[in-house]
């Protein structure tokens, strides 16, 4: 899993009809402080993220393995919403002072 910050949203009207009524959010991966360490990329929303959270994000097989996903063609699904992060005693991210 890749841990991801929302960074907006992509809109299809037109999709494989296995995509039907799924959200799709642009998401950059991040550091554990949320500063951006990789390109963009669509991922399918399986839990409501919206815009600037920090997300868990799964790719490849793993992206279709919950139950809102499977047998869909998608390589990256939001499978959950960051409220905190410790890292060596340290907490870089907590959703209440960041939001």
């Amino acid at each position: 899993m890749d841990l991801c910050r929302v960074v907006g949203q992509v809109v299809a009207t037109v999709k494989d009809p296995a995509m039907r009524a799924t959200k799709l959010l642009l998401v950059v991966p991040c550091d554990p402080a949320g500063n951006e360490i990789g390109p963009m990329f669509a991922a399918t929303d399986t839990v409501g993220a919206g815009e600037h959270e920090l997300v868990l994000v799964a790719r490849g097989s793993a992206a279709r393995a919950t139950q809102r996903t499977a047998d869909s063609p998608i390589d990256a699904a939001i499978v959950g919403i960051v409220d905190s992060l410790s890292v060596d005693g340290q907490t870089p991210y907590f959703k209440d002072q960041t939001s």
